[in-house]
């Protein structure tokens, strides 16, 4: 899996917005403004950022060593995930539970258009 897939997967959620708010060389992905995915671009170690709940990113990172915590976010809420040791559809499934993670907690009405 290369940065492009990881990148086309993340615009075919509902909604989806892409932005580099941090600089040209991480690339966000967003619903409702909200962040659930950060892209690292052009590094030596290609990952994302993703927002899970506590334990699950616990689970994964005891689980896998290619997940461990989020380097410059709140650890307990962001894993890194270097993507290029998984399957598309894992990278997928994680990347549409950090989705819905972040939908479920946006306003009944808003929320509503994605489920």
């Amino acid at each position: 899996m290369n940065i492009e897939e990881v990148r086309e997967m993340a615009l075919t959620l509902p909604g989806v917005t892409e932005d580099m708010p941090f600089g040209d060389d991480v690339l966000t992905f967003r619903i409702e403004g909200k962040i659930f995915v950060c892209l690292w671009i052009g590094t030596d170690n290609p990952r994302f950022a993703i927002k899970l709940s506590p334990e699950r990113n616990e689970e994964l990172r005891e689980t896998y060593s290619s997940v461990t915590p989020a380097w410059h976010w709140n650890k307990k809420h962001w894993s890194d995930v270097y993507y290029e040791n998984f399957d598309s559809e894992v990278v997928m499934e994680w990347m549409r539970e950090s989705y819905m993670l972040v939908v479920s907690r946006l306003p009944r009405k808003v929320r509503a258009l994605y489920c």
